[in-house]
């Protein structure tokens, strides 16, 4: 079964009729990752998820690849550590096309909550544990060339500091196709509704695919919903508490007015900073870091925390790039914290494993970057279960990662087209465009201010699992992040994938779009 590529209609099957070692419920990075890794050890796996894969949190995130400076400030200097070991993991070996490391600039004001010389031992250590030789001071002007937007009255000094970028959605797909080229049989759009359960062990699910109820047998099953975690607990043991509370970050992108060589970490107060981040053209800023405690599935953007995240950005970058009316997207995701006192921007980010009366092992929070660190960790609670005898911890290149020959496509495309196309797919570009070649309206941009092409939502529809616009438009391509998926790029999506439209309309999403 190496290298399957089912359709849905075949991975539905498989779900009722394959006997699994291992079913995954849930396919953001974290379940994404789990079932990449399970399937590469040639365990049997099935992963499913209610919505799309990367359908929340795995597609809300600020976008970074990080050893997270502030968690210093915070003490855990062990997260730290890990994380940046992470970083260069992926930014080396598991997915350099959609990794891409960055210079931050941390600037010091006169009236801000930081002094130079604190700072500057702060990112003495944070250099240190990233590998970095970035670690000094900037001044000002040298500051402005390289970010020309940021702030300079009273501004003492910049750090210099680098971490990284990606693009989240994509990330986490790579994973789900690392799943499925290994064997993996995977279905987004597909719910577990129920346990099944045999001598007080759970042993599979009751899983709706398309107006059908499913049961999939698996010996193990793992609970990787993130913030849906605890109901999914609930299945298992109607009794089960609460095992973590919710943030809710929300983010703004506004169109960036000028070539930005760097990033911003902007410092809110002694513990909380923000970012301002060079994304697709645009300036990606935020977030906001609150308590919530309602339905996972209605959380949404409200004005007040988009003028939050404005007011924030204005601490370092002028007021004329972040006026209210160049808003051009929002979104809100959902952060999983382990229970405790305090408010959310002081809560470790630690991950949640617990392993329920019935042997389904729940796994829940932690840091987009250590994915690949706490689907490990998730596996080893199964080791003696499913035979896992040595665990390989050396990071591996996700399918097509690009080869060190660089690569060649089938059709000429502008050069930008040319980037977007290896940065979102690496050595699988050349497959995205070959359909071009006997249609080369396909070449077409879904919208004429972005970079991203028609041949990219037939390839989603093809190869990546999407079932609705919003699948392509917001997790499989660019289009939403510029501010771009209008009626237009939406028609657009619709004529190069007629199926689409036959689908039922998903929940509305927890983004927004300002034009």
């Amino acid at each position: 079964m190496k290298g399957r590529a089912a359709g849905r209609e075949q991975a539905a099957a498989e779900l009722g009729e394959r006997r699994f070692d291992l079913l995954v419920i849930g396919g953001g990075i974290i379940g994404a990752g789990i079932a990449a890794q399970a399937a590469r050890i040639g365990l049997a796996v099935a992963l499913v998820d209610k919505g799309d894969f990367a359908g929340a949190t795995s597609s809300s995130s600020s976008k970074l690849i990080h050893g997270g400076l502030r968690y210093l400030r915070l003490g855990d200097v062990r997260l730290v550590r890990e994380a940046h070991h992470e970083r260069r993991a992926l930014t080396n070996v598991v997915a350099p096309h959609l990794v891409h490391r960055t210079p931050f600039l941390l600037p010091l004001y006169e009236h801000g909550p930081f002094r130079p010389a604190f700072v500057q031992s702060g990112i003495l250590l944070y250099s240190a544990l990233a590998l970095s030789r970035l670690n000094w001071l900037v001044e000002p002007a040298r500051a402005r060339a390289m970010v020309p937007a940021l702030e300079t009255e009273r501004l003492r000094s910049c750090a210099l500091y680098a971490d990284a970028w990606t693009n989240d959605a994509r990330l986490c797909l790579a994973n789900v196709r690392a799943a499925a080229e290994a064997g993996a049989t995977v279905a987004n759009y597909a719910e577990a509704a129920a346990l099944e359960q045999a001598s007080g062990r759970v042993v599979g699910a009751r899983v709706a695919i398309d107006g059908a109820d499913v049961v999939v047998q698996a010996r193990a099953v793992i609970n990787a919903t993130g913030p849906w975690v605890d109901h999914v607990r609930r299945l298992e043991d109607a009794s089960a508490g609460r095992s973590v509370r919710l943030s809710k970050g929300v983010h703004v992108l506004v169109p960036k007015d000028a070539a930005w060589s760097a990033a911003l970490t902007v410092p809110q107060d002694d513990v909380r900073v923000t970012f301002a981040v060079p994304w697709y053209g645009m300036l990606l800023l935020g977030t906001t870091d609150t308590e919530y405690d309602d339905d996972p599935a209605a959380v949404r953007v409200d004005q007040r925390e988009v003028d939050q995240v404005l007011a924030e950005a204005r601490v370092a970058i002028g007021a004329e790039l972040t006026a209210p009316d160049r808003v051009r997207a929002t979104y809100a995701g959902l952060r999983v914290l382990p229970t405790g006192r305090g408010d959310s921007a002081t809560a470790r980010r630690e991950t949640v494993l617990t392993v329920g009366p019935g042997g389904m092992v729940s796994v829940a929070g932690g840091k987009l970057t250590t994915y690949r660190r706490i689907a490990l960790d998730a596996l080893s609670c199964l080791r003696a279960e499913l035979g896992i005898h040595r665990a390989d911890r050396r990071p591996w290149p996700l399918p097509d990662a690009p080869p060190p020959d660089g690569i060649s496509l089938p059709v000429e495309v502008p050069a930008a087209v040319r980037r977007h196309l290896i940065h979102l797919y690496g050595a699988r570009a050349g497959a995205v465009l070959r359909p071009a070649l006997d249609d080369p309206s396909l070449l077409e941009p879904l919208h004429p201010d972005g970079p991203d092409i028609a041949a990219q939502a037939l390839h989603a529809v093809r190869s990546e699992w999407a079932r609705t616009a919003e699948d392509v438009l917001v997790r499989r391509t660019t289009v939403f992040w510029r501010g771009l998926d209008g009626p237009e790029a939406r028609e657009r999506v619709a004529r190069v994938s007629p199926p689409l439209e036959k689908l039922p309309a998903p929940p509305p999403p927890a983004t927004g779009s300002a034009r």
